[in-house]
């Protein structure tokens, strides 16, 4: 079932309202690609990026916007076998997983796994 994509400026919205934080830009080389991190702990809670399908083993030459973020790892298989769910992109497969901005997740799935991963990453070492 197809949903509303949410997309970048939605989550950035989200994340300014419920953690008061603002992406970042880290990369030259990835001027799209966006962080978004604690304030206290600076640790990273989500990464945006567009990525061409066939890196994440999809079918197509066009780039798809994912958001990738910290997981419970017992989810993560439940997960994984939903539509919009991908092991996690350049980051741990066991903790942290990739959701497809393409309308697939619906928009408060997304929400709850961005506050999630905030929680999950919140904890100070």
């Amino acid at each position: 079932m197809r949903h509303k994509a949410i997309n970048r400026v939605d989550i950035f919205k989200y994340a300014k309202e419920s953690f008061d934080t603002e992406p970042e830009y880290l990369w030259k080389k990835f001027p799209q690609y966006a962080v978004l991190r604690h304030k206290n702990n600076a640790k990273w809670y989500a990464v945006i990026m567009d990525i061409l399908k066939q890196k994440l083993g999809l079918q197509g030459q066009e780039k798809v916007e994912i958001l990738v973020v910290k997981c419970d790892p017992i989810m993560i298989g439940s997960l994984l076998q939903n539509e919009g769910y991908l092991p996690a992109y350049h980051m741990n497969k066991e903790r942290w997983i990739t959701i497809l901005l393409d309308g697939s997740v619906p928009k408060d799935s997304v929400f709850d796994l961005l506050s999630l991963s905030y929680d999950l990453t919140s904890k100070q070492k």
